[in-house]
């Protein structure tokens, strides 16, 4: 993986905060977090179910697939609460011991 594949995190991170600062009723982001941190708690947890199960009998392409559900609901839910990937990261680095 590239540094630019994961530079996209980022840029779906802004995405993301910019769907939430600017909601539009055309916008699946926006139209979610409109129903607040509850259904979006749901959503993470509904997408992790779907990649634990994809990873026991699924594909390689579903486990894929699931993982990017995954990640991307947690992104919004770490943006509804105005928490950044970069913060994840920083935090990933403290841990990271060598």
């Amino acid at each position: 993986m590239t540094t630019n594949n994961l530079e996209f995190l980022s840029t779906l991170d802004a995405v993301i905060a910019d769907r939430l600062s600017n909601p539009s009723s055309e916008s699946y982001t926006a139209s979610l977090a409109a129903l607040g941190p509850k259904r979006i708690a749901q959503k993470v947890g509904e997408e992790g179910v779907e990649l634990a199960l994809a990873s026991l009998a699924g594909s390689r392409t579903e486990i894929i697939d699931e993982a990017s559900d995954l990640f991307y609901h947690v992104l919004v839910l770490l943006r509804y609460h105005d928490v950044g990937i970069g913060d994840i990261v920083k935090t990933l680095q403290a841990r990271h011991t060598g």
